[in-house]
């Protein structure tokens, strides 16, 4: 009882300074519009594959599970911080579980990013040889050095992302500008269901799913911050994009059906590889990705750099090593992996379901105290038949 009593007490020190001090200036729509592109990324351009390995039905379904959960993991999130008055998704871990939980919580944070990095770039691989295809008016591929897509994404990297990531500051500028481009017959149906390819569809769903690291520090920065008006925020930005996913992956469906790739844009190529409208298109994604990769990569080295050297001041030479080292592995990720479709299925059957599912329902079973739900209270009871669900999901 008396450790009850201390835990409460701390929670109301660390409420009562986080409201004092840390109280933000963001409206409720920029909230919504900040987390929404948070969730966007790189995993829509797979949900028509998806939907092409599933049907429409299916499909529909397994997305409205996914957003489902996702707004039920925000609500363990925000319940979790209200309790102890932390807003940073590796201090829950060390908060719940000590310094292994941090430490866990870094780590997949850092694969997490990781897989996001090498989806970008392998967007960046398999659409710019077509972009330059369409500049100089061909209508098939060649095998020129200049449309292999390996040696353009070693160009990109050491050109633009390496000078980028090489910075001490990522620029105000770079972050708002990635920030508004971006923010990634029936029997034949029920055959497809047992097809190996149809265990892609809920890692790709996963993964383009994936906001939660980011839901406490937007919480942070929110004005009248409470925990109803930013699970509202969770939830508007979770319909919109699920709105969202589902137009876009039911229109690329039903423009090629089976014939659907893994990466939607790279199938229009089939159509007019000439279409100026999907000409730029692809150049957009491109600036975009392009620009996220830096950016991705920044909390990347932050992570590592509290890791490997806590306490250490900054050094250049750790600086540029740990993103020398982190854009190499990228790049040889994507020069070896054949299909986006496996960054996708890896990411999302690992380290999304663990952000997304997992790990909010141990934080919230580990912080909240018993003394004030027992572990055979029905909200536990819940987050135990949620983790055994997510479990089932992924096995």
């Amino acid at each position: 009882q008396s450790r009850g009593n201390e835990r409460g007490k701390r929670s109301k020190r660390y409420s009562f300074f986080l409201n004092q001090n840390f109280e933000g200036k963001t409206s409720f729509g920029m909230s919504v519009f900040n987390l929404s592109n948070a969730i966007m990324g790189s995993g829509i351009l797979g949900l028509s594959y998806a939907m092409s390995n599933t049907g429409i039905v299916l499909f529909l379904i397994l997305l409205t599970c996914i957003a489902a959960l996702s707004c039920y993991s925000v609500h363990l999130l925000l319940r979790s911080a209200g309790v102890v008055g932390i807003r940073a998704y590796e201090q829950l871990g060390m908060r719940a579980f000590g310094h292994p939980g941090k430490i866990v919580a870094a780590i997949i944070i850092t694969l997490h990013n990781i897989g996001a990095m090498s989806s970008y770039l392998f967007i960046v691989k398999s659409e710019l040889p077509l972009v330059i295809q369409a500049f100089l008016g061909q209508t098939s591929s060649s095998d020129d050095w200049f449309m292999n897509g390996n040696y353009l994404i070693i160009i990109v990297t050491v050109g633009i992302i390496l000078p980028l990531a090489l910075m001490k500051h990522l620029g105000k500028p770079l972050h708002l500008h990635v920030i508004i481009l971006l923010n990634n017959s029936s029997e034949e149906y029920f055959t497809l269901l047992l097809d190996l390819q149809t265990a892609y569809t809920i890692p790709i769903l996963a993964f383009a799913f994936v906001c939660h690291p980011e839901v406490l520090p937007i919480y942070t920065e929110l004005s009248n911050p409470t925990k109803r008006r930013m699970q509202n925020i969770g939830n508007v930005s979770i319909l919109g994009m699920f709105i969202m996913y589902f137009l876009t992956a039911t229109f690329g469906y039903l423009t090629f059906y089976g014939n659907t790739e893994a990466e939607l844009l790279h199938t229009y190529s089939k159509v007019d590889p000439l279409d100026t409208l999907i000409l730029c298109v692809r150049l957009a994604v491109l600036v975009a990705v392009t620009l996220t990769v830096p950016v991705v990569l920044f909390p990347i080295r932050r992570a590592l750099l509290q890791l490997l050297f806590p306490g250490k001041s900054f050094h250049w030479l750790r600086h540029i090593a740990i993103a020398l080292c982190l854009l190499f592995v990228v790049n040889l990720l994507v020069i070896l992996v054949p299909n986006i479709r496996d960054i996708f299925g890896i990411t999302g059957a690992t380290t999304a379901p663990s952000l997304i599912f997992i790990l909010p329902g141990l934080f919230y079973i580990r912080i909240v105290p018993t003394d004030q739900e027992p572990m055979n209270s029905r909200p536990k009871i819940q987050v135990g038949s949620h983790l055994s669900l997510t479990q089932q999901q992924h096995s």
